[in-house]
């Protein structure tokens, strides 16, 4: 039977010659990831199962970027869990504060991620690594767990819904832009455990991709997947060097849905309080006064995030009474950013710039929002209290938008 690009990574995974949606699957994994808040749950429950050994210290990465360096007792407590399991496990690749970056920016980065591979991770953005190809999805502590121990995992296979991009990006949209608008048309559970399959993505920058397959999850998919061409390619070389499988998707494969966007028709897009499907123009919101800009984070701390938000940085200053700070994705991230001068350009225009961190996307630390405090970030969620305080409101959008909202004091669109 015909079967779509998720379909064929996981039959080919399960051992099987096709799948078809619904059906339960056990795959075998070629990565489990988790970090320092998901795999201390994890290792207590193999401790629990009497589960001693792992199936591949190799195929297994830590990294602990939520609440590190750590901010307290506790967070030190659960990464002293994680080191510890590490050097009993014999797992090398288990990330600290030094040498990590935020988990999903740090994977593809060090070449952990290939196409045509079944990843799972205990955070919900694992299905970021759908941008070079791969099947990923995030699970939960349990699951990495038995993922840990035997290297397999089951899935049901998902529906899936197909993505057809055409044109290009006007000047200062991009693929935060893209995501928001899609995630707006859907709905928060309009791809409820459906696989996003993107087609036509020429267009887009493989940092475009990653942000884009990163919010997959917020309109309930199971994961988004992304062709594998010439650029996917040439970003994998040097990084890659075991052998990977394409599984393209065959031209007669059933989609639930078909989704048809122009790029060209985009406009910066914000998603509003509380949910990421509240979505409206960012320049229909101009005069929304605002207290916290938060540039960064898995979905858009790599280096043409900070490049966008210097370009419009650059020659200005944050508004006075607003507070812009800056992650960097990881140490790549923040050692490339230096040396172009856009760190320099960011502390020059006001901004607090951070090592690489999860910090406040989750309301972990470094700019926890008091009540009433308004947050234009490029994070990936603005639920209720998802940045500090239950009174306080964080609005979804791109570099290019949060930059210029800081300098505007208000949410403001580039030009």
């Amino acid at each position: 039977m015909p079967m779509t690009k998720t379909q064929k990574i996981l039959a080919r995974h399960a051992g099987l010659a096709s799948v078809e949606p619904g059906q339960l699957i056990q795959a075998r994994l070629d990565l489990v990831m988790g970090n320092d808040i998901t795999a201390p749950v994890a290792i207590r429950e193999m401790e629990k199962a009497g589960l001693n050994t792992v199936f591949d210290p190799e195929r297994i990465v830590l990294v602990m970027d939520h609440f590190t360096p750590c901010k307290d007792v506790q967070s030190a407590r659960l990464c002293t869990q994680v080191r510890r399991f590490a050097e009993r496990h014999g797992i090398r690749h288990c990330f600290d504060a030094g040498e990590m970056g935020v988990e999903h920016v740090l994977l593809p980065e060090k070449g952990f991620v290939a196409p045509g591979e079944v990843i799972i991770g205990a955070d919900s953005h694992t299905c970021t690594y759908g941008a070079l190809g791969a099947f990923s999805t995030g699970v939960g502590s349990t699951d990495m767990a038995a993922g840990m121990a035997t290297g397999r995992a089951w899935f049901k296979v998902p529906h899936a819904i197909a993505v057809r991009l055409r044109g290009r990006f006007r000047p200062w949209a991009s693929g935060k832009d893209l995501i928001l608008h899609l995630i707006g048309l859907l709905g928060a559970d309009g791809a409820r455990y459906r696989s996003l399959e993107f087609a036509n993505a020429g267009a887009l920058s493989m940092d475009d991709r990653f942000t884009v397959a990163n919010m997959a999850i917020e309109c309930g998919a199971k994961n988004g997947v992304f062709p594998v061409d010439a650029l996917t390619l040439e970003y994998l070389q040097g990084r890659v060097t075991r052998d990977f499988t394409d599984d393209a998707p065959d031209p007669d494969a059933v989609y639930e849905r078909v989704v048809d966007i122009d790029l060209e028709t985009l406009e910066p897009t914000v998603a509003r309080p509380f949910s990421p499907d509240n979505t409206a123009k960012a320049s229909e919101l101009s005069g929304v006064a605002i207290q916290q800009v938060v540039i960064g984070s898995c979905t858009n701390g790599r280096v043409s995030d900070l490049r966008a938000a210097a370009s419009v940085l650059k020659g200005r200053r944050v508004a006075r009474g607003v507070r812009c700070i800056v992650i960097p994705g990881s140490q790549a991230v923040y050692l490339e950013a230096l040396r172009e001068g856009l760190i320099e350009t960011l502390i020059e225009a006001g901004c607090a710039v951070s090592t690489p961190t999860c910090g406040p996307c989750l309301g972990g630390h470094m700019g926890v929002l008091d009540d009433g405090e308004r947050c234009v970030s490029t994070t990936n969620r603005n639920f209720v209290g998802r940045m500090g305080h239950p009174g306080s409101e964080v609005y979804l959008a791109s570099p290019a938008v949060a930059a210029a909202s800081a300098v505007a004091g208000e949410i403001a669109v580039p030009e």
